[in-house]
């Protein structure tokens, strides 16, 4: 059979670190980064006679993320220990939940080629994280840094409702804006605040029953995520297409060789689960869940409508905008300031967004202020620079933060709208450029782009194009 014979199932257990102050049972600060083993104490170390005390924000924290994505949150729940022996678990164990999840049955929906699609949420539960192992380079040892033990993780569950790769990647893309929008977490992958392990199998289209699946560890980066799974998937294939069968196992994703490679088998994990003996049972009065369902903000989905009705945004520009928490407070601050959304929208759709992907950042880096974005588009529009002379300065905003105004100020980029200094310029373009005055009076409309282009630099960007333009046509009608 041909490999376009096969469907692809994929389920992800998505990792999201609570954006807490402090740990889920002690009071050591959750600060990403600082020296090995320093954010540590008896609790967190599983130093005998320590006593955990669950932190009040983690569960409505978790909560906030189950009202945001349609979860049901019962009343009563628990906590589980998951016995397993690593390293980098100190106590022998992970306390997490293993049934009666703090959220349950909730969806999200996602755009496709063939409309919405709602990819169905089986659980929401709260546990531990882990510490680092930190590999020695030129020794056979590791050390552990345990900064990360006791961190707070929601670990978000789906069904297996995902179909490719390009659905992976917008599923994750909107669970990553919404964690964002209602404030529970940073979800910045590079820090490992949001991960996704992969669980996928590929079975023939029409067939009811699901194949084996392999599991993709603590997959931070949406490149390595589409990537592994188009890799995994043809894998996968290639060894039924041979008459073998899917070895269930855990793999991992190979970025130098580009390939999965395993790591374990997926049936030899035996957690033997029980409920924590140290940790009183979690009771939510419907009470203060609706306070928290109260306190939501306005979602992405939400406040896309919202742009496209309030302020005129086409739905892509609104969609791209709003896909990100720090996109859309830099839109709305910045229109205030300027009073003209569309010319905002075009900013972050071309310029901002373009210097996002050739240096590598996230909307997050962005280092200058909505009202600096703001001020921008007044000085453009007010007249006092070209656009030209505005995206160097978006990109000088970028290096070297500061104010726009004092950025052109500094240069020396105020915009020539002085009409004799025009005329003097559009004199010289005219003399030096003769076959081009030729060209327009023979009606060759381009030749004047040409003429206005030579204007511009010869002011070094800081002509006024209006002017300029409006004055060429004038002395050419002579």
């Amino acid at each position: 059979m041909a490999r376009e014979d096969y469907e692809i199932v994929i389920g992800l257990e998505t990792h999201i670190e609570l954006g807490t102050k402090t740990k889920i049972f002690c009071n050591c600060s959750t600060e990403f980064g600082g020296e090995p083993n320093a954010h540590t104490c008896p609790v967190c170390l599983a130093l005998p006679g320590a006593t955990p005390v669950l932190n009040e924000k983690v569960v409505e924290y978790a909560v906030k993320a189950g009202l945001a994505t349609n979860c049901t949150i019962p009343e009563y729940t628990w906590q589980n220990r998951k016995n397993y022996l690593y390293p980098d678990m100190s106590p022998g164990y992970q306390v997490s939940q293993t049934e009666d999840f703090i959220c349950q049955n909730g969806y999200i929906e996602i755009d496709t080629e063939n409309g919405p699609k709602k990819i169905r949420i089986y659980e929401i539960h709260i546990e531990t994280d882990a510490g680092k192992l930190v590999h020695g380079e030129y020794t056979n040892s590791s050390l552990v840094d345990l900064n990360r033990a006791g961190v707070p993780l929601a670990e978000i569950v789906s069904e297996p409702d995902l179909r490719s790769s390009e659905e992976v990647e917008k599923y994750l893309r909107s669970l990553k804006a919404i964690m964002e929008y209602i404030g529970v977490s940073d979800c910045k992958m590079q820090e490992g605040s949001m991960r996704a392990d992969i669980n996928l199998s590929v079975r023939k289209k029409g067939d009811p029953k699901y194949g084996n699946r392999t599991e993709m560890k603590n997959m931070n980066s949406f490149k390595f995520i589409v990537k592994a799974i188009e890799y995994e998937a043809l894998r996968q294939i290639d060894i039924l297409e041979d008459g073998g069968e899917v070895p269930s196992e855990t793999v991992r994703w190979d970025e130098v060789s580009q390939k999965t490679i395993p790591m374990r088998d997926k049936d030899s994990a035996a957690y033997r689960p029980f409920p924590d003996p140290e940790l009183a049972p979690i009771v939510l009065t419907k009470e203060y869940v609706e306070n928290i369902r109260e306190s939501l903000p306005e979602l992405p989905e939400v406040r896309k409508k919202r742009y496209i009705e309030e302020y005129g945004l086409p739905e892509y520009d609104s969609k791209v905008i709003t896909a990100s928490k720090h996109f859309a407070d830099l839109f709305e601050g910045a229109a205030k300031i300027c009073n003209n959304p569309k010319a905002v929208s075009n900013w972050i759709m071309t310029e901002i967004i373009k210097v996002l992907n050739d240096q590598g950042l996230e909307p997050a880096d962005i280092p200058f202020s909505s009202s600096d974005l703001g001020n921008l588009i007044i000085l453009i529009d007010n007249g006092t620079i070209s656009g030209g002379i505005g995206k160097k300065v978006l990109a000088e905003m970028f290096e070297n933060p500061k104010a726009p105004e004092v950025i052109v100020k500094e240069k020396g980029w105020v915009q020539i709208s002085d009409e004799g200094a025009i005329k003097e310029v559009v004199l010289k373009v005219l003399e030096n450029n003769p076959q081009s005055v030729a060209d327009y009076k023979a009606g060759k409309d381009k030749a004047l782009g040409f003429l206005v282009g030579q204007a511009m630099k010869e002011t070094r960007g800081q002509g006024n194009p209006g002017m300029l333009n409006k004055m060429f046509l004038d002395e050419l009608k002579k």
